[in-house]
């Protein structure tokens, strides 16, 4: 049994998330409809792009998620940012290990990992960063797993320098607008011509990722690729509204 904080978490809840099994647009991750796919005719699978990417593509690469964020792997992450419990970022991080290993054939050999820095504030009031503890064990997971792959933390490269509003209860276009100018770079010749993989607890809307993006390819990045742990799919957020 893993003890996390003040609650138990069993081996079997944990080894009970699965990953993503559906049809995924081969840029952001989102979940496509059979009705998506089947317009999309003779092309393969691996190629389909969800509606948002084919009217504007992401300045990411590729983002890649291990579940949906659902069921037990949301209460997961809820009791990890929510409940202090930093235990959990240990058996979390090898599930976010197995999404950034869907990078690995991609991603170039050496990468810059960034996880999604907080406002120092909430930062401080929250105890911790839940993306730079998950970054940190997916990192000693890959370590043992995949050791020709050089992954070099780099967190401090990027800050956050505006708070922002709860992103839960805005629109697309209203998490966008939140974000801009939310995020800068501390340190443009620690990224500059690097690969960069930002690393987050749950990919939303898309706007937190793009909007990184977007400010570490302005620094210098040659190329950013996101992996987060879990993936709010589009049935999954019109159930929460």
């Amino acid at each position: 049994m893993l003890t996390a904080g003040i609650a138990p978490v069993c081996d079997a809840c944990v080894a009970g998330i699965g990953a993503q099994t559906a049809t995924l647009c081969r840029l952001c991750g989102e979940a496509l409809d059979m009705e998506g796919v089947r317009f999309a005719g003779q092309f393969p699978a691996e190629g389909l792009l969800c509606a948002p990417c084919r009217m504007a593509a992401p300045e990411f690469e590729r983002a890649v998620a291990y579940g949906v964020y659902e069921d037990g792997l949301r209460e997961m992450v809820h009791l990890l940012k929510y409940e202090r419990m930093s235990a959990l970022a240990r058996p979390l991080g090898r599930m976010l290990a197995e999404a950034m290993e869907m990078l690995a054939g991609e991603a170039a050999g050496e990468c810059t990992v960034v996880a999604v820095p907080l406002y120092p504030a909430k930062e401080r009031q929250r105890g911790y960063n839940q993306a730079v503890l998950l970054a940190h064990a997916a990192l000693t997971e890959l370590k043992r797993t995949r050791p020709e792959w050089k992954l070099r933390a780099a967190h401090g490269a990027m800050r956050r320098v505006r708070d922002t509003e709860s992103q839960f209860s805005l629109t697309p276009r209203g998490r966008r607008r939140n974000l801009k100018g939310a995020f800068a770079v501390a340190d443009n010749r620690a990224l500059a011509g690097r690969e960069v993989l930002l690393v987050d607890d749950i990919y939303t809307t898309g706007a937190t990722a793009r909007e990184c993006a977007r400010v570490l390819r302005g620094a210098g990045a040659r190329r950013v690729w996101v992996a987060t742990l879990s993936r709010a799919q589009r049935e999954t957020v019109e159930r929460w509204d």
